[in-house]
């Protein structure tokens, strides 16, 4: 039952990994809902800034009480480990998500989802640059980019050349290479470091520079009510659950292992679009593409332990 439970394990690593994509996945239709509820317009970058900025500073406050509660210690870094929580924070959340909802207001929602899709190769390539034991094989570069052609599969038809996309495309792609340069330093940097104080802190640090940025650019987020309260809630405790979990799994695991499974996210999105917002999504397209994401995430585990 120990070992089952394990984070070091294999299964852990695996059911943890889908865990936390699928709680990802429940951002995509939660967002448009709270944009609903405050009255947030999808131009209104500003506002749609300041929300994601509460939601993850709230998300950090939330795992330091969860420390504080359950480990009865203050969550607090060391001298020497608070520039590279705040760098992490500054990367991970803070750049990821700034270029990201800028990104998304000037390109399609196709592009997104395939650039956002090639942060797992970002992370794997990466991965093989700086961790000797976490090298590029065959094996992986294939299950990378099988994981990819089913994201582009599911959605090529609305995907577009156009020139006019260009900005939206380069920032979408920034905020995918912030994510997984994230990854990198999230496992540099939680070696020897207690995740609940690195998860916290780097989720803090983040937030409070994306409610700047919403705020630097005019952003409000109004009128106050319960159901929307409600949701940014929600929000924050699924981020911080799945960032925690996350942190601790790239801390005992190789980085390409874990993060191939964010080729997940989308799909999940999908998933929970259907059941929360009622959207039609189930179709061939969508099976096969989830057939070939899932085959890419074994190719890229089917290594030797």
């Amino acid at each position: 039952m120990k070992k089952l439970f394990s984070i070091n394990s294999s299964r852990s690593a695996v059911l943890g990994s889908i865990l936390c994509t699928a709680l990802w996945g429940t951002a995509f239709p939660l967002i448009k809902l709270g944009y609903a509820r405050f009255g947030i317009a999808q131009s209104d970058i500003g506002s749609k800034l300041l929300f994601a900025g509460y939601r993850f500073t709230l998300a950090g406050i939330i795992v330091f009480l969860f420390g504080l509660i359950f480990y009865r210690k203050a969550a607090l870094p060391d001298k020497s480990g608070i520039l590279p929580i705040a760098l992490l924070g500054i990367v991970q959340t803070g750049m990821q998500y700034l270029f990201a909802y800028i990104g998304v207001g000037y390109t399609t929602a196709a592009n997104t989802s395939i650039l956002t899709g090639t942060a797992s190769l970002f992370s794997v390539a990466l991965a093989a640059i700086f961790f000797k034991n976490d090298k590029m094989t065959a094996l992986k570069t294939a299950g990378c980019f099988v994981g990819l052609i089913g994201i582009v599969f599911v959605n090529i038809g609305d995907f577009s050349l156009d020139p006019m996309y260009f900005f939206g495309d380069i920032l979408v792609l920034f905020s995918a290479l912030s994510g997984a340069f994230g990854n990198i330093i999230t496992k540099k940097i939680s070696a020897g470091r207690d995740s609940v104080t690195v998860t916290s802190w780097q989720l803090f640090f983040g937030g409070v520079i994306l409610s700047a940025a919403g705020f630097i650019l005019g952003g409000g987020i109004n009128p106050i009510n319960l159901s929307g309260m409600i949701i940014l809630l929600w929000l924050s405790a699924v981020s911080a659950i799945s960032f925690l979990l996350w942190t601790a799994l790239l801390r005992h695991h190789p980085v390409s292992k874990i993060t191939i499974f964010t080729m997940l996210v989308p799909i999940f999105g999908t998933f929970w679009s259907w059941i929360l917002l009622g959207e039609s999504v189930f179709n061939i397209q969508s099976i096969i593409s989830l057939a070939l994401i899932v085959l890419g995430i074994v190719l890229v585990n089917k290594v030797k332990e």
